[in-house]
């Protein structure tokens, strides 16, 4: 269930901007990529599982290692299948920045790249700026058309599904001990993902928000 805490003025005016930038057809001028982060915590086997044979389920101790954390980039072009999730220490200001030059570097030839993200503090210009400098930050930084969903509503970043999507079939209930390991399952997950190109179906639109939500608007407001 998606809870909306305060439908105020502000969570209205962002609401609007992502679901326009949603009805926008695919295109490789202008791509739409949402991306959020992961935590995952890296726990290892005490012990080695007992693998599946004739007439028993394959077993697991319920012992286990924490071997500290790690983060996931998502990142995802809805509309065309598209993930590309990346696996880093943490995410701080500088894997942010060079996460989004990451994404920079797949669209060359598009105009301008639609990025949908939520409020966390390191999802800024400045820290791209401190990452790179102010040159290359300015160029980085003006590859994007940066759409932010409103506070509490980060159901918007489609991102969020992908996420679900990653955590399902990636990382599932297995025991994943060290970044390496969550590199190389990330890297299979992906390619097979890609392989495939399914689109996620997004059905909420604009007309379909001012319903559902009661409220109106005038065109010269957005």
């Amino acid at each position: 269930m998606w809870c909306v805490a305060e439908l105020d003025e502000e969570y209205i005016r962002r609401m609007e901007d992502i679901l326009a930038v949603y009805e926008k057809p695919l295109s490789e001028r202008e791509p739409v990529v949402c991306m959020d982060e992961k935590p995952v915590v890296l726990h290892q086997d005490v012990r080695p599982p007992q693998r599946m044979r004739t007439g028993r389920v394959a077993r697991r101790d319920g012992e286990y290692r924490r071997c500290g954390t790690a983060n996931v980039f998502c990142g995802v072009e809805p509309k065309a299948g598209r993930h590309f999730p990346k696996v880093t220490c943490d995410r701080s200001s500088p894997e942010f920045a060079d996460y989004l030059l990451d994404i920079a570097i797949r669209y060359p030839q598009a105009d301008t790249i639609h990025l949908v993200l939520d409020n966390l503090s390191s999802h800024t210009r400045k820290a791209v700026v401190e990452r790179f400098g102010e040159k290359a930050a300015s160029w980085l930084w003006n590859r994007f058309t940066v759409h932010y969903t409103p506070k509490h509503g980060s159901w918007l970043n489609q991102a969020e599904i992908a996420i679900s999507m990653f955590s399902r079939q990636c990382l599932g209930r297995r025991r994943i001990g060290d970044r390496t390991s969550l590199r190389r399952e990330t890297r299979a997950w992906t390619c097979r993902m890609n392989r495939q190109y399914v689109p996620i179906q997004w059905s909420l639109t604009r007309k379909q928000a001012r319903k559902t939500f009661d409220y109106r608007i005038t065109r010269s407001r957005y």
